[in-house]
């Protein structure tokens, strides 16, 4: 089965995907004019200023859920896989992806809010829900709703529980199916009680969990203050092949830099579409620019942090795909997070390995509750005419039972699970972004307007000329009655 997963990744994770994503986040980018950076203190005041509703979550809520899908694994075991394979360089082009994926995210979230729906007292949208509205095309709407459905549900939830039983199991010689069942009762609980119960998960532990990490980063680098600027000069030649070390993989550096940061911060992947369209805004571009505020904690900051970590320790080796080793400083351990915990035990011994598998507990589990809204998400759509209620109660099941067999499942498998999943995802969310750029560019557009003219910008779009934004049609209807009445009043 490993051997077809294999081939399976290695078709979709082609050239083609690197160049397909880089060059989606530059044009966004140019199309926006770096959106990511010229609004990047108004993505932090936004932050805070969305209320909950009995319908939406607020702004910091959404966040957080969007959050807790990034910041997973992929900032501990991810990166160290990257640098594995890519080298040091690596981490230079997950910088890159970041930054040019902050534009990617901010149009695939803008999307979402613009064509969400109000579904029973809960708002639904993302990816499924913009091609169908927005690009008119429900075959392609319902492929895209079956394929994050499949990977959300069974290909990825794996290789987080994994990672949390390999860690506690190196650190506390835990047995990995105790690990599993102890994650399958923890998320029963929460994904039983529904998206409100997830979202205040969320909003509390997300927070907690990345500033605990960085943090002790931030104490790790201080007391290796000395080598930092050498181990950022080390990732920068290495990127572009100056290194004398690492100048003949310059191709696998930029490959798995971008496959691990499409990993991590999923821009670009439609990951953040779900939650985005479950908060509660009076403008769509607000969540968008909330969302390209994620990537850069993310990446910029959570997994920088491990990176510098890894490589200031020497708890790393390099071995690119069907070469002999470069570096051999961690032979016969594979690379994940007993890296990261072997370079945090080296500074913090008797602690920092323990400390890891707390924070990898964390960060994955938090993961596992944004992946199941997404698929509960995505079979909600492809169940809106059928209305079989029962395929929740059976999507929770599989999905439990997926957990516990990536507790006890090999480490190799589950990743090359999730590759598949999330590259399978990124072809097709960016294919419907890219087509849908217009109409994105038109609402970000009315809220410049707006802000310029000293409005806090509210969306009406039939003003802005957009079709198939049906909620948004309806909920000006309703505050143009509610205004009417108050005057009349």
């Amino acid at each position: 089965m490993e051997k077809i997963v294999d081939w399976a990744v290695g078709q979709v994770w082609s050239l083609g995907l690197v160049v397909f994503a880089l060059g989606a986040g530059l044009f966004f980018s140019i199309a926006t004019r770096f959106v990511q950076i010229r609004y990047f203190k108004e993505m932090i005041k936004l932050l805070f200023e969305g209320k909950s509703s009995e319908t939406g979550v607020s702004s910091f809520q959404a966040f957080c859920m969007a959050l807790a899908g990034r910041v997973g694994i992929g900032n501990i075991a991810g990166v160290a896989t990257a640098i594995a394979f890519g080298g040091p360089g690596a981490v230079f082009w997950m910088w890159i992806m970041a930054l040019l994926g902050g534009a990617s995210a901010f149009i695939e979230s803008t999307l979402a809010q613009v064509y969400k729906i109000k579904e029973g007292n809960q708002y639904r949208g993302g990816t499924p829900y913009f091609i169908e509205k927005g690009l008119k095309i429900k075959w392609f709407a319902a492929l895209v709703a079956i394929v994050v459905t499949l990977c959300y549900g069974i290909l990825v939830p794996g290789i987080q529980a994994n990672t949390i039983a390999v860690g506690f199991e190196n650190t506390a010689d835990i047995h990995k199916s105790i690990t599993g069942i102890v994650l399958v009762l923890l998320l029963g609980i929460i994904i039983f009680g529904g998206v409100k119960r997830i979202a205040n998960v969320a909003e509390k532990v997300v927070p907690f969990m990345a500033l605990g990490y960085v943090i002790v980063t931030f104490i790790l680098l201080f007391a290796n203050a000395a080598e930092v600027p050498a181990m950022l000069s080390l990732i920068i030649t290495s990127a572009f092949g100056a290194n004398e070390l690492f100048g003949g993989i310059i191709g696998a550096a930029i490959a798995w830099g971008v496959k691990r940061a499409v990993f991590s911060n999923v821009a670009g992947v439609g990951e953040g579409t779900y939650s985005s369209a479950a908060a509660e805004v009076s403008h769509p571009a607000k969540q968008g620019l909330v969302q390209g505020f994620s990537v850069y904690i993310d990446t910029i900051v959570v997994c920088t942090a491990t990176a510098l970590m890894i490589l200031i320790t020497g708890m790393y080796s390099v071995t690119p795909e069907g070469e002999e080793p470069i570096v051999d400083k961690m032979a016969g351990i594979e690379a994940g997070p007993i890296w990261t915990q072997e370079a945090v035990e080296s500074i913090f011994p008797g602690f920092g390995s323990l400390f890891v598998s707390i924070a990898i507990f964390f960060f994955a589990f938090t993961t596992l509750m944004a992946y199941y809204y997404i698929a509960e998400t995505t079979l909600v759509f492809l169940d809106k005419k059928l209305k079989m209620n029962w395929l929740k109660t059976i999507l929770k099941i599989v999905f439990l039972g997926m957990v516990y067999f990536g507790s006890v499942e090999s480490a190799s498998l589950l990743w090359a699970l999730g590759d598949l999943g999330f590259g399978s995802m990124a072809w097709l969310n960016l294919i419907a972004i890219l087509l849908l750029t217009k109409p994105a560019i038109k609402v970000f557009k009315d809220y410049e307007t707006q802000k310029r003219a000293g409005l806090d910008p509210v969306f009406d779009p039939i003003k802005v000329g957009i079709k198939g934004a049906d909620f948004w049609e309806e909920k000006c209807k309703e505050d143009s009655a509610f205004n009417n009445n108050k005057s009349a009043g």
